[in-house]
């Protein structure tokens, strides 16, 4: 082999070793983000996911006005139950056609999928599972994706727009 040979050879290995070095890296980054995508986070993702609790507990307690503070005034956005994009005056829309049957909401399980803060706009993603259940206690389980984008006025947090699409499988563990 001659020494040209070997110092090309040589630098392929380094090379290598080097776009190796690099993707561990890379991965271990993208790990330890996905990390702080669902994690404690910054008071202001504290905050949010509090909100976000609170959406889905003012629902259970049929709490129409609680509810009804989250949202800003030009709220704008797609529930999965309406065929048409809607304002904040039909926010609870959803809610009171199920309630108007005698149906009672309950939260099954909140799991966070990403949330990301830039400045004073926020996105909240996660799934929600629950039941409406009737005087017996009975109805089925359901799921849902939500989308909520967030605008900070103040010190307080409104959605002013999202989306939820109903969820056809369990989210991930």
């Amino acid at each position: 082999m001659t020494t040209r040979n070997r110092g090309s050879l040589h630098f392929r290995k380094a090379l290598r070793r080097r776009l190796v070095l690099s993707f561990l890296v890379s991965a271990l980054a993208l790990s330890a983000a996905q990390t702080t995508l669902c994690g404690e986070g910054s008071s202001d993702e504290q905050a949010l996911w509090k909100l976000e609790h609170d959406y889905w507990r003012y629902v259970q307690e049929n709490d129409l006005a609680a509810y009804s503070t989250l949202w800003h005034e030009r709220f704008l956005g797609w529930p999965s139950v309406s065929p048409v994009p809607v304002h904040k005056d039909h926010i609870t829309d959803w809610i009171t056609a199920q309630t108007g049957k005698g149906l009672k909401f309950e939260s099954v399980n909140f799991k966070p999928a990403a949330i990301q803060v830039t400045g004073d706009v926020a996105v909240t993603t996660y799934w929600e599972t629950f039941r409406w259940v009737d005087k017996n206690g009975d109805g089925a389980t359901r799921g849902t994706r939500i989308m909520h984008t967030w605008l900070r006025s103040g010190k307080d947090w409104h959605i002013i727009g999202g989306m939820s699409m109903p969820e056809s499988a369990a989210p991930p563990k």
